[in-house]
């Protein structure tokens, strides 16, 4: 229940929309009872023209004193009929006709024209609602840490706002669609067919409680059954994802047999749960149906009998008695299935607030202050760091960097560097110690400004599937086409830009593959540049690139370093012999700190990875 809740506040900004669309449904069901009803005269018009009124009247009393009705149903039904004979009556047989049948026309009519206007009113509110899930579930993941994506798949969290939105716009429809409009519908047909006869209406209720025991076990399988199948989904969608962003890899290893039968182990196991789902959801609708036609032919064969002896209801009325059950039959069937839909709703419902209900690990402190420039330097203040394995990765890290400086980061792959480099601009949070910029905690300092401070160019480099000039202008299409170009030009990138085919307006594909890694890493480059942050983090900016891009883009990073404090993390040691000073780190620790040339006149880690290093490119 409180699930349910929380899916209907989401629809309090489209209250009006609502409304409008359920007093529509409230007119259509009244015009869809209106236009049933006057079919009573319009028989007795066709088939009995040559009585009068009045013999007509005489004979329906006869009628209606049986026992079949209470006195005051039978009061109810007379004043009905007084009222529809005096709206319909003509001087001749043909006038009455043609008033039942403008009549009929006109409820016709406006029971349709307000089906169409619950219809619209209602996919606003549901595509509405769809809506702010989406943006919701977008914007919720820009403030979760980095930690977060990488413990789940991103075929899984697209799914969540792809699919599951999806069943829950589906379920928001048949709740305020089904289950609204079609109890209206039973509702003013339930309310014929008591008028007509209370002993028919009692004898073809008798198939309810079985229909709704059926519904409601129905229901609870079928809840299971689809959160299971959502789950399914979501793991074929992860596959997908995976393949095409690893396309390259796939094809360089040959291995398109081995993600086929990958995914279609996926798309199997989704196949056999959707069909579980299927068989046990499908169950509702026939069955309602089926016991409601064994009812209706039980009334049928009963009161068929009593109006051939003369007895019960004038035939006429009889016809009219059996339209308006079997008219029930199709809102039965739907709240049969609505319970099915509503089911899937509610897991789709749990798996996308599971993933609003994630809290943020980093978030600003009540009292962060926001800076706009760094003055002093940054200081990493006996910083240990471990992840959610539980593994040290920093073991009490003191270090201090002064403004304009350029400290390098080396030491073997996992000694820690790019996660020192990562508590920076708070993608993680130290677990003992902390780290300051001006003496400031940075857990002090707002996200957004302290991020405002920083230039990240790293090895994988993203770009986005957009034009040149909006990828080094990322997020401020505003700013002038001079100071892009001087941005490029800046980056060594300018030439290359010019020989695309439509220049700084060439789209680069998503994540840039129309580009060489070196092209790439030169639009990263100006687009740090253009934003002109005081501190600069460079991760393994050029260990992928060969010896002429890399001398361009090392060009470009040593043009863009001046007078700003700068990490770097190198692999190639050559790259950073001109830095103000290399921290070497090992086994989460720093055991060694000084120059190039310093570091390489003592015993020690830097000089053994330097000769190998020189030794391997030697």
């Amino acid at each position: 229940m409180k699930l349910f809740l929380r899916i209907l506040r989401r629809i309090k900004p489209y209250w009006a929309y609502l409304s409008g669309s359920m007093i529509c449904m409230v007119f259509y069901a009244l015009f869809s009872s209106v236009s049933l009803w006057m079919a009573i005269p319009f028989i007795k018009t066709i088939f009995y023209p040559q009585k009068t009124t009045l013999e007509r009247i005489e004979q329906e009393e006869r009628v209606d004193k049986t026992p079949g009705n209470p006195y005051f149903l039978n009061n109810i039904k007379m004043r009905l009929r007084e009222k529809t004979d005096s709206l319909i009556s003509g001087p001749t047989g043909r006038d009455t006709l043609r008033r039942v049948c403008l009549i009929l026309f006109l409820a016709i009519l406006f029971k349709n024209l307000f089906g169409y206007g619950q219809g619209y009113l209602m996919a606003h509110v549901e595509e509405g609602v769809s809506k702010d899930l989406r943006d919701s579930i977008y914007e919720h993941f820009q403030r979760l840490p980095l930690g977060y994506f990488n413990k789940e798949r991103a075929g899984v969290l697209i799914s969540r706002v792809t699919n599951d939105v999806g069943v829950l716009n589906r379920s928001l429809r048949v709740i305020f669609t089904n289950l609204s409009r079609d109890p209206l519908l039973i509702l003013f047909y339930t309310a014929i067919i008591v008028v007509l006869s209370w002993k028919l209406t009692l004898l073809a209720f008798t198939v309810m409680p079985a229909t709704l025991w059926i519904i409601t076990k129905i229901g609870l399988k079928l809840r299971k059954y689809s959160a299971r199948s959502q789950e399914r989904m979501a793991e074929v969608t992860s596959v997908l994802q995976e393949t095409i962003f690893g396309i390259r890899v796939v094809k360089a290893f040959a291995m398109e047999r081995f993600e086929l039968r990958r995914f279609r182990k996926g798309t199997r196991n989704y196949f056999r749960t959707v069909l579980k789902r299927i068989r046990v959801g499908r169950l509702a609708s026939p069955l309602t149906e089926l016991l409601a036609t064994a009812v209706g032919l039980v009334v049928l064969v009963y009161g068929g009998n009593q109006v051939l002896k003369g007895d019960l209801l004038s035939p006429e009325e009889f016809i009219i008695f059996l339209i308006a059950l079997f008219s029930m039959i199709s809102p039965l069937k739907n709240l049969g299935q609505a319970n099915a839909r509503i089911q899937e709703g509610l897991a789709a419902g749990e798996r996308i607030f599971e993933v609003l209900d994630t809290r943020p690990s980093i978030t600003d402190s009540p009292d962060a202050v926001t800076i706009d420039k760094v003055r002093e330097g940054i200081r990493f203040i006996d910083l240990s760091f471990r992840y959610d394995t539980g593994d040290v990765v920093l073991d009490h890290i003191n270090l201090d960097i002064k403004v304009g400086e350029v400290v390098a980061i080396v030491g073997p792959t996992g000694s820690g560097k790019s996660t020192l480099v990562d508590l920076i601009p708070r993608f993680y949070d130290p677990w003992r110690g902390r780290v300051e910029i001006d003496g400031i905690d940075i857990r002090k300092i707002k996200l957004g400004s302290l991020r405002r401070l920083l230039g990240i160019v790293t090895q994988e480099t993203i770009l986005f599937n957009d034009t040149v000039r909006n990828n080094i202008a990322y997020g401020s299409p505003e700013i002038p086409e001079e100071k892009v170009i001087r941005a490029a030009r800046a980056a060594n990138a300018h030439d290359f830009i010019s020989r695309l085919p439509q220049g700084y307006d060439t789209l680069i594909g998503e994540r840039g593959v129309r580009l060489s890694g070196g092209e790439r890493q030169r639009i990263a480059i100006a687009r740090a540049i253009l934003k002109d942050p005081p501190i600069l983090i460079f991760d393994e900016a050029t260990s992928a690139l060969d010896t002429e891009s890399e001398m361009l883009v090392q060009e470009a990073i040593e043009r863009l370093m001046k007078g700003r404090t700068s990490l770097v993390i190198a692999h190639r040691l050559s790259t950073v012999q001109n830095a103000s000073r290399i921290i070497v780190l090992d086994h989460g620790r720093i055991i060694q700190e000084g120059r190039h040339q310093e570091l390489l006149n003592q015993p020690g880690l830097y000089r053994t990875l330097y000769r190998r290093q020189f030794r391997d490119e030697g």
